[in-house]
């Protein structure tokens, strides 16, 4: 078995275009996993393996690969940046015990690596920070480490102080060593010389050294006693105190350079092995029960613990189903019997392969801080705890963003319809963020997902890999209903047919929650007027029904129901009775309610040239946003802003005509807001319309 400490789980995160995948191709090159780098743009990344992502230049998938530097094993996951595909990041993110936040030289931080950030906060990843691209125009490295601190709310602790800026960038001064690190311009990462700190850096040098030690010595009270004494600590000392730092998240390692023309990677290398955590350094996942509920109990990372592994990612390719797992405890070898905890189902594990993007080797076992992939596992998802049948438990579990945008799809022939049904079983198993649904009216079939970019890949992804020739509906929004006003009110369900009878009667009270609230229940009710046993069938009544809307039929958010009396029937009451009650009742009240349709709103991200701003806010303006903010920066202005999803279509080709291809933007789910009256007025008028043709 190998030794746990010299193992580092990590990842590569950012924004799209800030270099992820490029600095993972030098990564692979330096550690001599491949012997010439392929570039994003010429479609030829390691690790961007799938025709969409090639033909984009842009990638989809997280793709894992593992590769040593310095006798450390590194498991490396590359992620996407595109915000359709976070769901991606956040499940990478769940499984790794560090990463790697890249930040674009001139980009700065940018929206969806402050989703990222936030992403790795809440799964408490140690990073170490590279500020990449530093030979692109407008670069300028103090200002990201500024912007680190103002957007992300970060402590970056400055390793090393880049030498020249834009074209004229050499390479870096290592603040620890006091040494600079100065490539050639042959493109070759081997090609550097170090020596002494240029003569114009020499006092910033010793200015970052001092803060960098200051930052350092806290971690440790003796050190700290004897650096005030005047004592320079050594550097074991210093190492071992940023390593602590950069475990509990106090502060964040920050390097740059520029991964394109291999200027930089090494010490991200050395970093990664200095000062990110080992499997068995980071705090162990907790154990929760089968509700979610932590039990007290952690998946301790040993060898000879139970075997414990979390499903983390699901992928199909020709030679069938391949489950990324990630081992938390114990080993696991080929052809041992695991079991299932979410479904209580035992599987035999078949082939044990490790993963380079979409090469694969054959191994006969694994363990604890292992990522693997097994070939063949029949009933497993994302997000399933694996372990040892005599020893039962759940890892806790990940949790997805609801979609929020739909487009209705249909084969173009008859042999399409059942190709498709398998396609897209294999497709939701692949990714939780992508829904289908079939509409019970029309038999449409009705694709979900996080925007338009996420959903375009999908049904290209089942007309290429799939053969499935799709015609595609116009995207709809996923509106909601919710109410305004609170109701009293009674509701008696009789029914008197021969024999027994049925009999409820419920007093309650509908009001409205607080947004995002959901759907709650409770039960108010004293003296035993609706006995106990029929609550369950009460709320059941109820929560059914807020699938239906009263207004056109939309699911409803947000509600608060109350069961405050009733009366109930020795013989003829009975749990279907009350719950035909409640069914009434929602029937009955909403309407009074004061029902209102909502939006989803997003929180929409976009970057201009300060020659069109004016332009692109009055066209956000036209498309009822509110803007929150700008930011001028080096080479535009990026605004911030709040847009109804409905209004957001095919934006970005109307962004890209007024700024002649120079915007950007990014947008994510924020919240449901009321529609206005005349958009309200047409959206269930249509919503109305569809469902009569569809009757008709």
């Amino acid at each position: 078995m190998s030794d746990l400490s010299l193992y580092r789980n990590i990842g590569i995160f950012a924004h799209v275009d800030a270099g992820k995948t490029t600095s993972t191709e030098r990564i692979l090159k330096l550690t001599g996993k491949i012997h010439r780098t392929g570039e994003v743009h010429d479609g030829a990344a390691t690790t961007d393996f799938m025709e969409q992502e090639q033909e984009r230049g842009i990638t989809i998938q997280s793709a894992a690969t593992t590769c040593f530097w310095k006798g450390h094993r590194l498991n490396i996951i590359d992620t996407p940046g595109h915000v359709d595909f976070t769901v991606e990041v956040y499940r990478s993110l769940k499984v790794l015990d560090g990463g790697v936040g890249v930040f674009c030289g001139s980009g700065g931080v940018e929206p969806q690596s402050e989703t990222n950030w936030r992403y790795a906060n809440d799964s408490e990843v140690s990073r170490i920070i590279f500020v990449n691209k530093l030979d692109r125009i407008g670069a300028n490295f103090y200002r990201v480490v500024e912007q680190v601190k103002n957007v992300l709310g970060a402590n970056p602790l400055v390793m090393v102080l880049p030498i020249g800026t834009e074209s004229e960038f050499k390479g870096v001064v290592d603040l620890l060593t006091r040494k600079a690190w100065i490539w050639d311009d042959s493109g070759q990462p081997e090609n550097y010389e170090i020596t002494d700190v240029p003569a114009d850096m020499v006092d910033d040098v010793e200015k970052y050294r001092q803060e960098l030690i200051e930052t350092a010595v806290e971690m440790d009270d003796d050190v700290m006693m004897a650096y005030m004494e005047g004592e320079e600590p050594s550097m074991e000392d210093i190492k071992r105190c940023i390593r602590e730092g950069t475990r509990t998240l106090k502060f964040f390692p920050t390097y740059c350079g520029s991964a394109f023309k291999n200027k930089g990677v090494q010490l991200i290398l050395d970093a990664v092995v200095d000062y990110l955590p080992s499997p068995t350094e980071v705090d162990p996942q907790d154990l929760t029960d089968e509700e979610g509920n932590p039990t007290g109990e952690v998946a301790k990372v040993s060898v000879d613990e139970p075997f414990r592994a979390l499903a983390f990612k699901i992928m199909d390719d020709r030679f069938g189903a391949l489950t990324f797992v990630r081992v938390y405890s114990g080993k696991i070898s080929k052809g041992d019997t695991i079991l299932n905890s979410a479904t209580g189902k035992t599987e035999r594990v078949g082939r044990m392969v490790e993963m380079h993007a979409n090469e694969r080797n054959e191994i006969e076992s694994a363990q604890a801080g292992d990522i693997f992939a097994c070939v063949g596992l029949k009933n497993v998802q994302t997000g399933h705890t694996l372990c040892d049948p005599k020893h039962p438990c759940t890892l806790e579990a990940m949790v997805f963003p609801e979609p929020v945008i739909s487009i209705a799809v249909a084969p173009k022939d008859k042999a399409g319809s059942e190709k498709m049904g398998v396609a897209i079983g294999k497709m939701i198993a692949e990714d939780p963020s992508f829904r289908v649904e079939t509409d019970p009216d029309s038999g449409e079939t009705i694709l979900k997902g996080m925007g338009e970019l996420h959903l375009d890949i999908k049904v290209d992804i089942l007309k290429r890999t799939y053969g499935v020739e799709l015609i595609v509906g116009e995207p709809q929004v996923a509106y909601r209903e919710t109410i305004t006003k609170p109701v009293e009110d009674s509701y008696t369900h009789k029914k008197q047919s021969g024999g027994s009878g049925q009999f409820g009667k419920i007093d309650y009270r509908i009001r409205p929650g607080e947004p995002g609230s959901g759907f709650k229940f409770e039960s108010t009710v004293v003296g035993g007027n609706v006995p106990k046993e029929f609550f369950p069938a009460i709320e059941k009544g109820f929560k059914l029904m807020m699938d239906q809307g009263p207004l056109a039929g939309f699911p409803v958010l947000d509600v608060e129901i109350e069961l405050f009396d009733g009366a109930f029937h020795a013989v003829d009451s009975s749990a279907i009775a009350f719950e035909l009650a409640a069914k009434g009742a929602f029937r009955q009240s909403m309407g009074k309610a004061g029902p209102q349709l909502i939006e989803p709103i997003m929180k929409v991200d976009v970057f201009t040239p300060e020659d069109n701003i004016g332009d692109v806010i009055g066209d956000l303006n036209r498309r009822r946003a509110m803007i929150k903010d700008q930011e001028p920066g080096p080479t535009g202005v990026r605004i911030k802003a709040e847009a109804p999803l409905s209004e957001m279509f095919g934006y970005i080709g109307h962004l890209r005509t007024i700024t002649s291809g120079r915007g950007q933007f990014s947008m994510e789910f924020s919240h449901y807001l009321p529609c206005p009256q005349q958009i309200a007025e047409k959206v269930i008028e249509a919503e109305k319309e569809r469902k009569a043709a569809k009757a008709g």
